[in-house]
């Protein structure tokens, strides 16, 4: 069940052709056509494009071996950011005349500009290069039983290393690619846990910016779970704070999709941001993840600690899954453990992992650190 625009990876145009510039003010008109066409002479032969005004601000500027992203990082070093955000952009093959089947083509300066810089992440997707790490998530009263895994998406180059997330999905939202990254994440994820045989649940990040219509966008990653064998009920859609739609009903209406299909949701991040409590009512998710910010050195920090004890009685009292994240210490697990928190996640656990720690469970090369913690008497799990 494709989905033509997230199925498809828009690429920076190459070869000859026109750029098609209309830009907002006759200020910004007269200085981009004054500044592109008064390079030094010795240079004109080589690089220098020529130059036509249109109508209504428009100029049309030819676009030669030098290539499409040349031309657009000396736009940028021409005009201020606001007048590049404030101008519309249409590049045509050499030959092609532009008509009114077009405009529907026509997008932000800023947007053509982000999509050359995007090129490794355009490579990356074109020739899927993602890969899924999978971090265990443990019970709390026995760390050594992995009930859970998240899955966290990584690239990787064409030299074989790894790119961090973050890069790629700012990349994503500059380029105004993120509806094709989040669902070959989600993908991804999918596949990669069912080849690999995940035992348990399998947490899967999602942004709902990325999402216009939950029954249309989100319909190719259910028959992706169904086709898979994963059962509904083993898969946790989690989105966190940063990653929260401003419009609270849209991300209600993706929220209900992933209940209706069978799937459980999770708000990630609680107590990151000012927003987090009201999302629980709003919402009502069936699992939440506090914030590794607030749990690091939760048993030495006592604001922490009262924070992070309120919002685990709040959720206590609805009937909610809790999950600890970002847990490195002994001294963090033992408070999460007095607390009440159900499940428990971060480095002391186990690190994000090719190969999930349920499918080494039997393996002496690898084994649960917090397992090796038991054995040897550090850390009591509560009675």
């Amino acid at each position: 069940m494709p989905c033509s625009v997230c199925e498809t990876v828009p690429t920076l145009p190459q070869g000859r052709g026109r750029l098609f510039l209309w830009v907002p003010i006759p200020h910004s008109h007269s200085k981009l056509l004054n500044a592109l066409t008064a390079e030094p002479v010795e240079t004109r032969a080589a690089v220098q494009p020529s130059i036509q005004a249109l109508e209504n601000l428009g100029l049309a500027i030819s676009v030669g071996e030098e290539g499409l992203k040349s031309i657009l990082e000396r736009i940028a070093g021409i005009l201020a950011d606001e007048e590049m955000r404030a101008s519309r952009a249409l590049f045509l093959p050499e030959g092609v005349e532009p008509r009114w089947q077009d405009c529907g083509r026509v997008e932000p300066l800023t947007q053509l500009l982000h999509r050359a810089h995007a090129e490794l992440l355009v490579q990356v997707l074109a020739e899927n290069r993602l890969v899924s790490y999978f971090q265990p998530i443990v019970s709390a009263r026995d760390p050594a039983q992995v009930v859970a895994h998240e899955a966290l998406m990584r690239g990787v180059d064409e030299q074989g290393n790894l790119i961090s997330p973050g890069l790629l999905f700012e990349m994503a939202r500059e380029a105004h690619l993120l509806y094709q990254l989040d669902l070959a994440a989600r993908r991804t994820a999918i596949q990669t846990a069912a080849q690999q045989r995940l035992a348990g649940d399998l947490f899967i990040n999602f942004n709902p910016t990325a999402i216009y219509d939950p029954a249309f966008c989100l319909r190719s990653t259910v028959w992706a779970i169904g086709r898979s064998g994963i059962r509904p009920e083993q898969v946790v859609f989690e989105v966190n704070e940063s990653n929260r739609a401003h419009d609270v009903g849209h991300l209600r209406k993706i929220l209900h999709f992933y209940r209706e299909a069978g799937f459980r949701v999770a708000l990630d991040d609680l107590g990151a941001g000012y927003a987090s409590l009201n999302l629980i009512h709003q919402l009502q998710p069936d699992l939440i993840k506090l914030d590794m910010q607030l749990i690091r050195g939760v048993d030495r920090d006592p604001y922490k600690a009262v924070i992070a004890q309120k919002i685990l009685e709040l959720a206590q009292s609805l009937g909610i899954t809790t999950v600890a994240e970002g847990v490195e210490t002994p001294g963090e697990l033992q408070w999460v453990q007095a607390q009440g928190v159900d499940l428990v996640q971060g480095f002391l656990i186990g690190e994000p992992a090719l190969t999930p720690i349920s499918q080494l469970a039997n393996s002496s090369e690898v084994s649960s650190p917090v397992a090796g913690i038991l054995q040897k008497g550090a850390i009591e799990p509560p009675r």
